[in-house]
């Protein structure tokens, strides 16, 4: 139960915090969003992994160091943070707010970024937070919100810059139900971040062949 409500808690303050600034028309709001997932990160890393993102949760089972009963659990936990930041987000900014790409940006472009960059962050994770060479460090908080960071950067203003299915799906749900939003753009924020996982996990097992 305590991994559950950590990947819950830290899902929750990462979308709140970009739910908050993207709002808020805040200045860096990437700096913000970056360093809200390194310090949930650092909080949560020894209990859960803190993965707070399906698509890591996906490339850290793939590789091995995620037990398959947890995979659905985690999934559950990170969507209902994202949903109950959702629905804060709401009360206190007064308006909801979803990832959607930008409005002349091409569908193959949006999707391939959320691949990209998803395949950066779980790569990151892999390769800092879980592979035998880089045991108990204590960098690896900063590379994965690093990561993020340099994806909300450089392909948020095409793609929306989710890179993790729960910023997608918990935002656009509240959005879709209570703001009369759409959900015509979710699959994107599902497909393109899954697939990076997928391919990160792949990845990973290739450079560290004898990592088990």
């Amino acid at each position: 139960m305590g991994k559950l409500i950590t990947e819950m808690i830290g899902t929750f303050f990462l979308v709140l915090t970009i739910g908050l600034t993207v709002l808020g028309e805040t200045p860096f709001a990437p700096i913000a969003i970056g360093s809200a997932l390194m310090v949930m990160v650092y909080m949560g890393g020894h209990v859960s992994g803190g993965h707070y993102n399906p698509a890591v949760s996906l490339a850290v089972w793939m590789r091995g160091k995620l037990e398959t009963k947890d995979l659905l659990p985690y999934w559950g936990a990170q969507v209902v943070g994202a949903l109950l930041a959702g629905a804060v987000v709401m009360v206190t900014a007064g308006s909801t707010f979803a990832p959607a790409p930008a409005g002349d940006a091409s569908t193959v472009a949006a999707l391939l970024l959320e691949f990209l960059f998803t395949f950066a962050l779980c790569i990151v994770v892999l390769n800092s937070a879980t592979a035998s060479a880089t045991e108990g460090n204590s960098f690896y908080g900063l590379a994965i919100g690093f990561t993020v960071l340099v994806g909300a950067f450089a392909a948020g203003p095409i793609s929306g810059g989710a890179f993790n299915p729960a910023v997608g799906l918990g935002p656009i749900l509240v959005d879709t139900f209570a703001g009369g939003g759409s959900m015509g753009a979710l699959w994107l924020y599902l497909v393109g971040p899954l697939a990076g996982g997928a391919a990160a996990a792949a990845v990973f097992k290739m450079q560290n062949p004898d990592d088990a």
